[in-house]
This record gives structure tokens, C-alpha cells and sequence, in this order.
């Protein structure tokens, strides 16, 4: 096994760990679930803020999220493909926010390093953020693109509706009987709206 596996590996059984006990997980623990010992845990990484931060950075990383959308089938329903695509969104932005959350929440609140500034002239570099955003964008565009000439707008406007859309999901403050569109509701409106018959208004 190498080492980017072992790292790999090594995160993979931290993470459920991070989002139940944050940072006060300790490196004895994430060996067991990973079935080493722990001084292989720091020979894959020189301590254990390394090793959070490398989990915050799977956690926040699209990689995962990109292969299940690839994997959607084209030859469903666009509503079908909309629908596990939002699914797996949902949980990919839950995983995330669970993980940071439960760091933040138990003390782990280093600063990460910032982009350098760039010099005069220069445009500004793409940050981390906006790469996942536009790559979960153009995923979704590849699944919307068959039904292109069913739509009265861009396959690249309506995926980046969805993801509007999705991101807005926001819990709310009057309970769960006005909670966040299910994932079949956020299709739906997307690509049906909100009018029982359009033609009314």
C-alpha cells in the first residue's frame, strides 16, 4: 500500500469518528477503526492536525460527489437523473457540514492558508470554492445536455438554477412541516415551478 493510499485510508475511518466526537477524537481511536497502530497513523501523517485537516479537505472535496453524478445513468428520465443527482448532493453537503461543524463546535479552529494576492495585472486565481462549484456545475450540465432542446433555457442556466436551488435548502425556524424541499420537490419546481397551470397567470 502506498502512501497517499494508507493517508487515504487512514481518513476514510477518521471521518465518522471527527463527526461524532470533533476534534477531541484522538489518534488511538481513528487506528483502531482503521485496524493499524497508531504509529502507523504518524508515519502517514507528523500529527494529528495534519491528519483534521487532511479529513476537513476530503470532507469539503468534490471528487466523491463528481464520480456518483458521472455515474448517473443518461438514458433515465431527466426528473430521475435531477432527482438522484440532488440526493447526492444533499448528502455530499451534509457530510461536510456535519465534519466542519463538529470541529468548530470542539475547539478545531485554525486558520487554513490563503491564496497569495496576485500582482498587479494579474487576474485573481480561482479559489478552492469556486473550482467545486463549477465542477458540480458542469457534472450537472452533462446530465441536463440530452434534454437541451426540451428546455426553454441553457442546460449551464437550469444547472445553475438546481444548484441554487439546492443550496438554499435551508432548515427552518417553524419546524419540520416547513422544513427544506424534499429533493423530488426541488425537481420539481425546477423544472415544473410552482403554478398547478402555468397558463393561469
Amino acid at each position: 500500500m502506498s502512501v497517499e493510499q494508507r493517508r487515504a485510508m487512514i481518513v476514510a475511518a477518521a471521518l465518522p469518528l471527527i463527526a461524532e466526537h470533533g476534534a477531541a477524537v484522538t489518534t488511538s481511536q481513528i487506528a483502531r477503526a482503521a485496524g493499524i497502530g497508531e504509529a502507523t497513523v504518524f508515519r502517514a501523517f507528523k500529527d494529528k492536525d495534519e491528519l483534521l485537516d487532511a479529513c476537513v479537505a476530503e470532507a469539503v472535496g468534490v471528487d466523491h460527489v463528481l464520480r456518483e453524478l458521472a455515474s448517473v445513468p443518461l438514458d433515465q428520465s431527466l426528473t430521475t437523473r435531477l432527482t438522484e443527482a440532488a440526493e447526492a448532493l444533499c448528502a455530499h453537503m451534509e457530510r461536510m457540514g456535519t465534519v466542519v461543524r463538529s470541529l468548530y463546535a470542539t475547539g478545531n479552529r485554525r486558520e487554513r492558508p490563503h491564496p497569495p494576492e496576485p500582482r498587479a495585472g494579474e487576474a485573481p486565481p480561482e479559489d478552492a470554492r469556486t473550482r467545486s462549484f463549477l465542477a458540480m456545475q458542469d457534472a450537472l450540465v452533462e446530465l441536463i445536455e440530452p434534454d437541451r432542446e426540451a428546455l426553454r433555457l441553457s442546460p449551464e442556466r437550469v444547472a445553475a438554477a438546481f444548484l441554487g436551488l439546492l443550496f438554499s435548502r435551508l432548515p427552518s425556524p417553524a419546524g419540520p412541516a416547513h422544513g427544506p424541499l424534499a429533493t423530488e420537490e426541488l425537481v420539481s419546481v425546477l423544472l415544473h415551478g410552482t403554478l398547478t397551470d402555468p397558463r393561469s397567470t
